[in-house]
């Protein structure tokens, strides 16, 4: 049986519209849950970005019953719930792994006088039955299933939990709630066999770590620093999404430091890490640059994707450019295996070759025709980064870019001769 929790949410941190998906659901006969990060976000008292919910009922139905729903996804089904201003309300059907069964066990005990507050439900955890034990990289994952089911094929303990609107009551299977009030990052099962699952969950370890400012259970930390290497067997996309995610979300310098501390930036970013490796000149700007982007965040002004990995790049990429006799194919050299790595597209290499470029004149204070220039917003963010990284107040085009290509003068039009 799984432990329940009665918790009032807080209203005003509740999103009108997800209740009214669980609540239509449940109207029709479905069971209808929200799960996940919203669930976790909302008892440590945090507004979640989005909010999830789980239900019995199949994707099918769900678009039958709301007629702004579209159902996406091949290998994953899942149904959005559109509202206005670009707000979606995500609804999975509960699954299960076809590859694992479950079993129940004792949620770990607390020294005598501890605790005392919390039931001792049994924690649900998977165990897999699978003749190749080599090669356990989920690839299929479109069985449906029941919600304990759902539950414990979820990464980590603190975002296996359940909420029920209805009766204002928190289910948990796998021992969530402890791990949220101790402040936690447990995986639900075995760590090794569930980054071995799905290495990216590495990644999402470091992130939530990092974000909401808990610990790495030591079994947890030592399967990541083990398996780390099959972060080369993940697919490449998704390195390059939850790497940008490490560094949107408010903690991109621990998050780094994190990555870096496990070896996990080395797989990653192996040009980054050996250059913080080497203590190299200029590797400390590079923590200063991410305590920067995080000062951002906080200021709600965080810039886009291409100057956040530029800024986590500049270092040793200005060091592999700096004395070139052609900087042109020593950039190419630089991000060949970078590109490939992480499935950058090309635009987003060629954006970042104008980012690093227009940075020596930025420096001099030379900016002139670059106002002009479609990537200049970007390339004065980045200087006003770096800026800041060195201790030194960024001008005010670095820090109001756009200002300045709103006062652009107009070309003057040429007279035609007679």
């Amino acid at each position: 049986m799984p432990a329940v929790y009665p918790v009032g949410l807080p209203s005003e941190n509740v999103d009108d519209d997800a209740v009214k998906v669980v609540r239509r659901l449940r109207r029709y006969g479905y069971e209808a849950y929200l799960v996940g990060g919203g669930v976790r976000d909302l008892l440590i008292g945090r507004r979640p970005k989005d909010f999830d919910v789980a239900t019995s009922a199949r994707p099918s139905e769900v678009r039958r019953l709301f007629r702004n729903c579209r159902v996406i996804g091949r290998r994953f089904r899942l149904a959005h719930i559109l509202f206005g201003g670009g707000k979606i309300i995500e609804v999975a059907t509960f699954r299960r792994d076809p590859a694992q069964k479950f079993h129940a066990t004792r949620c770990r005990t607390y020294p005598e006088g501890s605790r005392t507050d919390l039931p001792r439900p049994q924690r649900l955890a998977p165990v897999h039955s699978t003749s190749d034990e080599d090669d356990l990289l989920i690839r299929n994952d479109n069985v449906f299933g029941l919600p304990h089911e759902d539950a414990i094929r979820r990464d980590f303990t603190i975002n296996g939990l359940f909420y029920d609107f209805h009766r204002s009551e928190v289910i948990d299977f796998v021992g969530g709630m402890q791990d949220l009030r101790q402040k936690t990052i447990r995986t639900i099962g075995d760590p090794d066999v569930r980054f071995r699952e799905d290495p990216v969950r590495i990644l999402r370890a470091i992130k939530f770590s990092a974000r909401l400012d808990f610990g790495i259970a030591p079994d947890v930390y030592d399967a990541m620093v083990d398996f780390r290497g099959e972060l080369g067997r993940a697919a490449r996309p998704r390195l390059l999404e939850e790497l940008y995610r490490l560094m949107r979300g408010g903690a991109a310098h621990r998050s780094i430091y994190l990555a870096w501390n496990i070896g996990v930036l080395a797989e990653l970013l192996p040009e980054v890490a050996s250059f913080l490796d080497d203590d190299a000149p200029g590797s400390d700007l590079t923590w200063k640059r991410l305590m920067a982007i995080d000062a951002r965040h906080r200021r709600d002004a965080l810039p886009s994707d291409a100057v956040l990995l530029t800024a986590l790049l500049l270092g040793p990429l200005e060091e592999a450019i700096e004395g070139a006799r052609d900087p042109s194919a020593a950039y190419e050299d630089f991000m060949e295996e970078v590109a490939f790595r992480l499935a950058l597209p090309r635009r987003s290499k060629d954006r970042i070759r104008l980012l690093v470029t227009s940075q020596r004149r930025l420096r001099q204070g030379k900016v002139g025709a670059l106002t002009r220039r479609e990537f200049f917003a970007d390339a004065a963010t980045l200087h006003a980064i770096d800026t800041e990284a060195k201790g030194e107040t960024p001008p005010d085009w670095a820090l109001h870019p756009t200002v300045v290509e709103e006062k652009k003068r107009p070309r003057r039009r040429r007279r035609r001769r007679r």
